[in-house]
Parts: C-alpha cells; structure tokens; sequence
C-alpha cells in the first residue's frame, strides 16, 4: 500500500499524467479508502509540488502540469468521496474581477487549492460585485477569493467587499485577493483578510485563514 502511494505521489509530483489513473485504480482495486487515496496519495503530492514551487525547485509549467496529473485522479475519486460523505477542508467561491478576462492565474490557484482539499466554485472571468456577493448569500463560501491582472479592474475588489458590508455577508465569508498588480498593502487597504502572490501561497494562506 506505501509503495503504491510513493508512487501516485511521484506521478503527481512528476507531472506523469498519461499514468496517475492507473495508480489510483490499481490503489481502489487493493480495497484503499478513497479518502486515503486523497489525502496521503494527492494532496501530499501537492503539498510538495508546492515546497519545491517556493524553494525556487519548480516554476509555473510544472506545478501547472502537476496540478492537471492531480485532477486526472481526483476526478476518478471525486464520486466516491462525494458517495461517503468525506468532509472537504472548506468552500472557496473563486473569480476574476469585472473588465478582467484573464484567467490563467485563477485556473493555477484554484487547481491547487483543489489539490489541497478545497471544494472550488469558480465563477469564471469577468465577475461583478453583485455575482460574487450571490455566490457568498447562496452558497456557503467559506472563502471569497478574487483575481485582477489589471490595474483598472481592482476597484472592482474593493466594490464588492464594501458591497458585503453593507448586505450584512462580510462576516460570513473571509476574502483573500491576488494577481499581478495587487500588493499586501492594497489587500489591507480595500479590507481584504489576505493576499497571496502566487498559487502555492494562495493554498497556505486559505489554510491559515479557516483555521
């Protein structure tokens, strides 16, 4: 069963997609619990993926390759675990602000903070205030997570946490920004509860910020 999960993990950590289906069906046929599957094989391959992106080990094309393996897996296991209940560690609502089309940082973040455990609810690019804050009303998001590359499309951030303000939601949901243009001290400025610079610091932070 160990040899197995090394494995997966280094199939996840080595990009190998053409053969991570193979690991995990190999790993349900020997009786493994998906949740084991998930947790010691996947997202501690992710884990790792996103170490080595912080020490400068691996760039953006391998955790993007990484990321891909992982689902490749997880969508094998994805009804089992919906079928036994298994807890996820949080909802993350995730969208690219209004006037904002560009989406491959937000795919990347929310690629790994899949790998890490969240369920995420992606509401694509292009996202107004009042969509985000429908998604936070209906939909129990335990974190808010908004992208801009654009320097002109960051107002758009700060719209919609004063938007939940002011319908009572802002203490329902913790909010976390990011992209190219955005800094620590703007996320701070708008009343933001974090920003990550990256989509390896983006899972750290959603960890820190549930617990």
């Amino acid at each position: 069963m160990e040899q197995l999960l090394t494995g997966m993990q280094k199939c996840v950590i080595d990009g190998e997609i053409d053969q991570i289906q193979g690991y995990v069906n190999q790993a349900l046929s020997d009786g493994m619990e998906p949740s084991v599957i998930l947790n010691n094989g996947l997202i501690a391959a992710m884990n790792e993926v996103g170490q080595r992106f912080e020490s400068g080990d691996f760039f953006v094309p391998e955790m993007l390759i990484a990321a891909q393996t992982m689902q490749t897996g997880l969508a094998i296991l994805k009804p089992l675990l919906i079928k036994a209940d298994i807890k996820t560690a949080g909802t993350i609502v995730l969208g690219t602000v209004k006037g904002d089309l560009h989406d491959i940082g937000k795919n990347l973040v929310a690629m790994m903070l899949e790998g890490a455990g969240f369920e995420i609810r992606d509401l694509g690019t292009d996202v107004n205030s009042e969509k985000f804050i429908e998604a936070v009303r209906n939909g129990d998001a335990d974190i808010l997570g908004m992208s801009a590359l654009l320097t002109t499309t960051m107002p758009t951030m700060k719209e919609t946490i004063d938007a939940l303000v002011e319908a009572g939601l802002r203490n329902k949901v913790k909010i976390m920004i990011g992209g190219a243009p955005v800094t620590e001290k703007y996320a701070q400025s708008i009343g933001a509860d974090g920003y990550a610079p990256d989509a390896s610091r983006a899972v750290s932070l959603a960890k820190s910020l549930l617990n």
